[in-house]
C-alpha cells in the first residue's frame, strides 16, 4: 500500500475536509409552508447518540422532541406509550411517535415483539430499529455493507476509519455524542459518487431492507429501518 510522508498526508486530509464541506445536503423543505407542518416525538433507547443526532434535524417547519430513556425493546415501547400520554396531558400532541432501539444481545423474541407492539400502538412502519445497533445506520453513510454479520463492537473502529480523513471522531465508548461536525459530514457530498451521503445511506438501507421478509427482524442482520424515519423528516415519505 502506498505510504505518504507527513506533509503529503496532511495535504490529503485538508483536501478531504474541503470536499466534505462541498455542496452540503440541504435540510430545507422548500415544498412546505413556513408554519410548523410536522410534529414528531422520537423515543430512543440511547440517551446520547440518537438524541444528539435527531435533534439536529429540527427546522422551522418541524417540531421534533427526542427523548432518550435508557430502556430497551419492550420496556422502551411501553415507556414511549407513557411519554405520549404525559405529553398529551400537557397539551402537546404529535403527528407521529417513533421508537428507536437496537437488537444488541437482547432475546430475539423480545426484539420482535417490540417491533410488533410499536407498530400496533403508533402506526405501521413507525419504528426505527437497528440490527445490531444504531451506529450501523451511521456506517451506511460511508460503507455499503449489504448484509452479513458485523458485530457492533466493530462499529466504532470502522466509523472512525471513515471519519479520520476529515478530522472528525466518534467517541463510541464514552460520550457517544454526534457533534455538529459529524452531523454536517453525514449531510455532505461524497466526492467518490457526487451524491449526498445521507441519500446513499437511505438507498443502501432500503435495498438491504428489501432482501428480508421481516417475519423475524431479530435475525435480519445487518439491517436498519432508521432510513424510514429520516425520510419522514426530510419530507420524502408519505405520513
Amino acid at each position: 500500500m502506498r505510504r505518504l510522508d507527513k506533509a503529503a498526508l496532511e495535504a490529503e486530509q485538508r483536501e478531504q475536509r474541503r470536499l466534505a464541506k462541498r455542496k452540503p445536503f440541504s435540510l430545507t423543505r422548500t415544498d412546505l409552508p413556513t408554519a410548523v407542518s410536522l410534529r414528531l416525538l422520537i423515543i430512543s433507547e440511547g440517551v446520547n447518540t440518537e438524541v444528539s443526532y435527531f435533534r439536529q434535524f429540527e427546522q422551522p417547519t418541524i417540531r421534533l422532541k427526542a427523548v432518550g430513556t435508557g430502556f430497551n425493546t419492550l420496556s422502551l415501547v411501553r415507556r414511549a406509550e407513557q411519554i405520549r400520554a404525559e405529553e398529551a396531558a400537557k397539551g402537546r400532541h404529535y403527528d407521529q411517535v417513533w421508537c428507536v432501539f437496537d437488537r444488541d444481545d437482547f432475546p430475539a423474541q423480545d426484539f420482535n415483539e417490540a417491533v410488533r407492539l410499536a407498530e400496533q400502538l403508533f402506526g405501521p412502519g413507525w419504528v426505527a430499529y437497528s440490527n445490531q445497533a444504531f451506529e450501523y445506520w451511521l456506517l451506511l453513510h460511508f460503507l455499503d455493507h449489504q448484509g452479513g454479520a458485523m458485530h457492533r463492537r466493530q462499529y466504532d473502529a470502522r466509523l472512525n476509519e471513515c471519519l479520520q480523513p476529515f478530522g472528525v471522531r466518534y467517541d463510541g465508548q464514552d460520550s457517544k455524542l454526534i457533534d455538529s461536525d459529524f452531523f454536517d459530514l453525514l449531510l455532505s457530498i461524497d466526492p467518490k459518487t457526487d451524491k449526498p451521503r445521507i441519500r446513499q445511506a437511505i438507498e443502501r438501507a432500503e435495498r438491504l431492507y428489501k432482501q428480508y421478509d421481516h417475519s423475524s427482524p431479530a435475525t435480519e442482520e445487518s439491517s436498519t429501518t432508521v432510513f424510514r424515519l429520516v425520510e419522514v423528516i426530510l419530507g420524502e415519505r408519505v405520513r
